[in-house]
């Protein structure tokens, strides 16, 4: 890889290695104002607004901003992401996904995480700088959190939220905004991004062409509270508009939505980015269609204040001034807006003047960082289930069977929008570790969706027949595998690529017109059959010891399919996989592995000895996510068609029960699933989401005592499909029509009247906590000022604990507000025996409900009810009655 690049400026003999706007030592730096840094900000942009020409401003204007040699300003890519870490720019600490996190209820700590992640992401910007590197993911403006809710199990990307609640979900997306953007006077550590605005939370499969529609309430009550507070409270520095349309305009071409709302109402006055490709959508067939041509579409998203656009329509925008859809002024108000951020986060200014420039690359991934990393998977562990105290398990077992495809899974543990960490602790990894004197018995049972067992065999594979452990990954930027690789990659993980999402492949590679050859050394373990399996976009071949074994296209082709092959022990067999892209979509796998029939009845007689069964199941980011493919029962679309547990789990829980052993289920997931019909079946249930790159040692420490669980759901789990109100329980086209219902009625539990399965809020501890009458200095309030509500809050076990406390608020006499609505909470240590007063405050805006006059939320004088306890379960929480007058 050449990672240096080298400019000439006019007049100069000197070479230099440019970085993502870091300028040192250029002779002409002193020429132009906006160089200055000791000019007022609006001043520089000005200046350098006057010095462009007109292609020039339209060339800052997309994500992937083109250079300006003549000025000294080179390409940036203002993409980045961090949902959990820094994501695709090599190591990085990988925390739990953003649903766990959300489950750790702790605002404090979820700061400190993401201080921490903005350290690493300025920590590899500075690299990047030495380096010369300024492609994607080197930058500063990261595209998180995504603050949209969770309003339905069956959402793909649910998993990268908050959950289901307004003040949860606001809660810690000001959190992240702050750990992120730093608390210096003059620059930003990094932008953050608050996404994706508005309205947006699935389906996955039509997003594109999806007219959202909700009532007033829904939309000031639910879908844009955390927005408002990121951008009033928070000054999130971005915000990004939707795929779907609102009210029959897309939401990056909104009236309502960004010019009504964001800007006016809110006074926005930051950068708006499009999502990936969202303005193609305006004009592209079968898309929203609203536009007929680029250069409509992209002068309306410019007009609409969509600043920042992520793909290259605006391009079209020198033809939208031709044809006098738009001004060349018009266009400086969103460009002025872009170039604030390349001001305010320091990069035309002198290193010494920007704090973090100093921040060193040996940070990324150190001990300290993956130690939080681990504090933050123990305290999302969330235990739902713990009949007959079958946890802790005791130290003194002998032996422990860990059963399930997700036990041996570090990938699954990542998430989606991940990073790379240094090494992954895995369930069946954290158990060994913990119980070194203990028979660890590991069995796979099943695949988690259907009735096969693959055994991996990707470890013996080689780049060459004496090289290093991998296969080796060839990126060309043509889709005929012509000349150089642009980059060349030694896998070590597993192949599985996509672009959904704009995500490139590679750094370097492109989204469009690209090939791939995946190429190694198959040394077979063993003599028999081995697997393999591949799948693409447009079609693939696989070569295995010089013979084309597969080849597909189409839509066969995505599906993919299994080549089995017979091998000798330890013969060195050559394998090739080759891929070419016609269509903009791209996704591809490839893997080896033993295929074996799932038996319950033979794995059921070897685990007759053992003294627990740990079985480690549920979803995992390949079965949930962004937009992609999945042939498998129940999942379609990167969403769910059903949130029953997949039946061959269900089938394999059910013999492990036969066992007369205690169980124990350890679910990750990314999501609520109905688990009532399966819950006869395993004592214990520990909910580990996906849990980073510590998961497995926090898993461990729960289940044998070492860690106290205080995890509380962020969502509700449902006792089936059928309690989500209006959803229907049939699958294929009808069953769609639920989900893509936005009505909040019925849905969440603000609007569920049912008794859950497990409620939001909830989750058991090895402690037990008692609470007192709860005190207000008074029950008749003005609702102008803060009021201090003190709760006694006991700990009656003889083992330490955390209690999650949960202030919620209801509107009496209200037919149409919520049930109840979270306003307020406090993860609170306990000692054995300890009480605490916990004080507890709650702003007047805890009682601001919709308001039609006012269309927003409005505070009505009337009697309301303060609810409290540890879950929003109405059976388990203390009330108190006030009035505002």
């Amino acid at each position: 890889m050449d990672m240096k690049r080298t400019y000439y400026f006019s007049g100069m003999l000197l070479s230099l290695i440019l970085t993502a706007f870091a300028f040192k030592g250029q002779s002409n730096e002193e020429d132009y104002p906006f160089r200055n840094p000791d000019l007022p900000t609006e001043e520089r942009i000005e200046n350098l607004i006057s010095l462009l020409s007109l292609e020039e401003k339209i060339g800052l204007m997309m994500n992937s901003s083109k250079p300006v040699p003549r000025l000294g300003i080179p390409a940036y890519d203002w993409w980045n992401e961090a949902l959990h870490g820094v994501a695709r720019s090599g190591k990085a600490t990988v925390f739990p996904q953003a649903i766990g996190m959300a489950a750790t209820w702790d605002e404090d700590n979820h700061l400190k995480t993401f201080e921490i992640i903005s350290d690493e992401a300025r920590a590899k910007y500075n690299e990047a700088v030495k380096q010369g590197e300024r492609g994607r993911y080197y930058g500063l403006s990261f595209w998180t959190p995504n603050i949209n809710i969770f309003r339905d199990p069956r959402w793909g990307r649910g998993q990268e939220t908050y959950g289901e609640d307004p003040h949860l979900t606001t809660r810690l997306g000001l959190a992240a905004v702050k750990g992120l953007q730093g608390n210096d006077d003059r620059y930003f550590k990094t932008h953050a991004c608050a996404k994706h605005y508005a309205v947006h939370s699935g389906p996955e499969w039509n997003r594109h062409s999806y007219n959202a529609v909700v009532s007033n309430r829904d939309l000031w009550e639910t879908y844009l509270p955390a927005f408002q507070a990121l951008v009033q409270e928070g000054n999130v520095q971005e915000v990004m508009c939707a795929y779907n349309a609102f009210e029959g305009q897309p939401c990056c071409g909104s009236d309502r939505l960004m010019m009504d709302i964001l800007r006016n109402k809110w006074g926005f006055d930051g950068m708006v980015v499009s999502d990936c490709w969202a303005i193609d959508d305006f004009y592209k067939k079968g898309h929203h269609e609203s536009h007929n041509t680029p250069a409509e579409a992209v002068a309306n998203a410019v007009l609409t204040s969509t600043d920042l656009e992520c793909g290259q329509s605006y391009e079209h925008l020198l033809a939208s001034v031709k044809q006098g859809l738009i001004t060349e002024e018009q266009i400086n108000v969103s460009l002025r807006r872009v170039l604030r951020g390349w001001f305010e986060l320091g990069m035309f200014d002198p290193e010494d003047r920007v704090p973090w420039s100093t921040l060193s690359y040996d940070i990324v991934a150190s001990a300290k960082h993956r130690q939080q990393a681990l504090d933050v998977a123990r305290q999302s562990m969330t235990l739902l289930k713990n009949e007959k105290e079958t946890l802790p398990l005791s130290k003194k077992l002998k032996r422990i069977a860990v059963v399930g495809a997700n036990a041996a899974d570090s990938m699954m543990l990542w998430g989606n929008y991940n990073g790379t960490p240094t090494s992954t602790v895995t369930i069946l990894d954290g158990i060994r570790k913990k119980m070194p004197n203990a028979e660890i018995i590991y069995e796979k049972g099943s695949d988690l969706v259907d009735p096969w067992v693959r055994h991996s065999l990707y470890e013996s594979f080689l780049t060459t027949k004496d090289g290093e452990r991998g296969l080796k990954v060839e990126f060309y930027n043509n889709n005929a595998l012509k000349g150089k690789p642009v980059r060349t990659l030694i896998n070590r993980l597993g192949i599985e690529y996509s672009n959904r999402g704009g995500t490139a492949l590679a750094q370097d590679v492109n989204l469009e017109n690209t090939s791939t050859r995946i190429s190694g050394v198959f040394v077979a373990p063993y003599t028999g059959e081995v697997v393999f399996k591949a799948h693409a976009n447009d079609g693939y071949v696989v070569i295995f010891d010089g013979k084309e074994i597969g080849k597909m296209a189409g839509l066969e082709a995505v599906r993919g399919a299994e080549y089995a092959v017979q091998v000798e022990k330890d013969k060195a067999y050559p394998v090739v996989f080759e891929h070419r892209q016609k269509g903009s979509i791209l996704t591809m796998g490839f893997s080896v592995f033993k295929k074996e029939k799932a038996d319950f009845t033979d794995l059921t007689k070897r685990l007759k000895d053992v003294d627990v069964i740990v079985y480690a199941g549920g979803l995992s980011p390949q079965l949930e996510g962004e937009e992609m493919f999945v042939d498998a029962e129940g999942f379609k679309g990167g969403d769910r068609t059903s949130i029953d547990l997949p039946k061959v789990q269900r089938d394999l829980l059910a013999a492990l029960r036969q066992t007369g052993k205690p169980v124990v289920f350890v679910l990750c997931t990314g999501s609520s699933l109905a688990l009532e019909q399966d819950e006869k079946n395993y004592d214990a249930l520990l909910c580990a989401w996906y849990g980073g790159e510590e998961a497995g040692t926090a898993v461990a420490d729960v289940l044998f005592g070492d860690y106290n669980p205080a995890g509380r759901l962020p969502i509700t789990f449902y006792k089936s499909l059928a309690q989500l109100d209006g959803a229907l329980t049939q699958t294929g086209d009808e069953d769609r029509q639920g989900f893509e219902n936005y009505d909040m009625q019925g849905r969440t539990y603000r609007y569920m009247k049912e008794t859950p399965l497990y409620a939001f809020g909830h989750g058991l501890s090895y402690a037990t906590f008692s609470y007192g009458k709860a005190h207000l200095p008074q029950s008749t309030i003005d609702g102008k000022s803060p009021v201090q509500l003190s709760i006694p809050v006991t700990n009656t076990s003889k083992v330490d604990g955390e209690e999650v406390v949960q202030v919620y608020v209801a509107r009496n006499n209200d037919a149409l507000a919520p049930v109840k609505s979270l306003r307020a909470f406090a993860r609170v240590p306990l000692k054995a025996g300890e009480s605490k007063m916990v004080d507890i405050e709650i702003k007047p805006d805890a009682f601001q409900f919709y308001d039609e006059e006012a269309d927003g939320l409005q505070l009505e004088p009337g009697d309301y009810t303060i609810l409290y306890g540890g879950t929003s379960a109405i059976a388990e929480l203390a009330t108190l009655l006030i009035e505002i007058y």
